[in-house]
């Protein structure tokens, strides 16, 4: 079985820059960022720190003639796929593999349509309370990488490759049966935790310690559940029980990659998230009243600023 070696990253949120960073730690890597010449030149001149840690990391322009990657990250903000996707044209070849780190259920398919689906393996980054200020990364847990084919019965050759690579970096991972189930409650996650925060302004401490708060996200996930079983995906009403557990491992002062953003006065990702659902519901006939008004106060919030 032919080892990942050569490994291409694009986008260093406060995703991206976590796995950037432990993957430098491997000394069996080949760490490539991809980034336009301005980025590099930024990056050059302040380098990305995670964990008070800087990193020295190696940048290619699209442009680059190098060889190749055997594996690309997408780690870019939903707006900035389609940017993303011509940018990494020449880092994917015909053995590379794609692996997303976006959030929502979307995002692969997107890709797929590029390069052609038989290049993805599906993924999604669970349990990570990574905050980036400037070019500084903090995360006090790392969470789980969640990756596999549609169905990991068996685990295929490409995900064989994938599990030496990250067992090598020191990345903590979950290879479900059911890939796409695991993505949907991933999603229902952000649904909750994600817009709920945004329109709050509330780090994770709060879903623990205000009861509103977590019936509000329960309310928006609830949904989730009811377009799921009209999709054929089946999330179950106790699978919420598990996002509650997942805040019990998160940083009480920790916030979300939308919180993040409406702060910093970016554009959310919110037409990923509330926006797909509010469509599914349409198409399926389920009323998605929670997600409409928290879909209406984040594009507001967008506006504001």
């Amino acid at each position: 079985m032919k080892k990942i070696t050569n490994v291409s990253i694009i986008g260093l949120g406060a995703i991206g820059g976590s796995y950037a960073e432990r993957l430098c730690r491997n000394n069996n890597v080949n760490l490539t960022v991809v980034a336009d010449r301005s980025r590099i030149e930024k990056y050059n001149t302040n380098k990305l720190t995670v964990n008070g840690k800087p990193c020295d990391l190696k940048f290619l322009q699209p442009d680059s003639d190098e060889a190749p990657a055997d594996l690309v990250l997408i780690a870019v903000k939903y707006n900035n796929l389609s940017q993303a996707i011509d940018a990494i044209r020449k880092r994917v070849g015909p053995d590379t593999v794609i692996m997303s780190l976006m959030n929502g259920i979307d995002s692969e398919e997107i890709i797929g349509e590029a390069f052609g689906m038989e290049k993805l393996l599906f993924s999604s980054c669970v349990g990570i309370d990574a905050l980036r200020e400037g070019n500084n990364i903090r995360y006090t847990s790392f969470g789980k990488l969640y990756f596999g084919e549609r169905e990991n019965k068996l685990h295929s050759e490409r995900v064989e490759r994938v599990k030496v690579l990250l067992d090598e970096s020191g990345i903590s991972y979950h290879i479900p049966e059911n890939m796409i189930k695991a993505l949907w409650w991933k999603y229902m996650v952000n649904i909750g935790l994600n817009q709920v925060s945004a329109v709050l302004g509330a780090p994770y401490g709060v879903f623990n310690t205000v009861q509103e708060t977590r019936e509000l996200a329960d309310a928006a996930m609830k949904e989730v559940i009811d377009v799921s079983i009209k999709a054929g995906i089946n999330l179950e009403e106790e699978s919420i029980e598990e996002v509650h557990r997942l805040v019990d491992t998160l940083s009480a002062d920790g916030k979300t990659s939308m919180l993040q953003d409406i702060e910093a006065g970016r554009k959310t990702e919110v037409e990923m998230f509330s926006g797909v659902l509010r469509k599914m519901g349409r198409e399926y006939g389920v009323p998605t009243p929670v997600n409409d008004t928290l879909f209406r106060m984040i594009r507001t919030l967008e506006q504001m600023k």
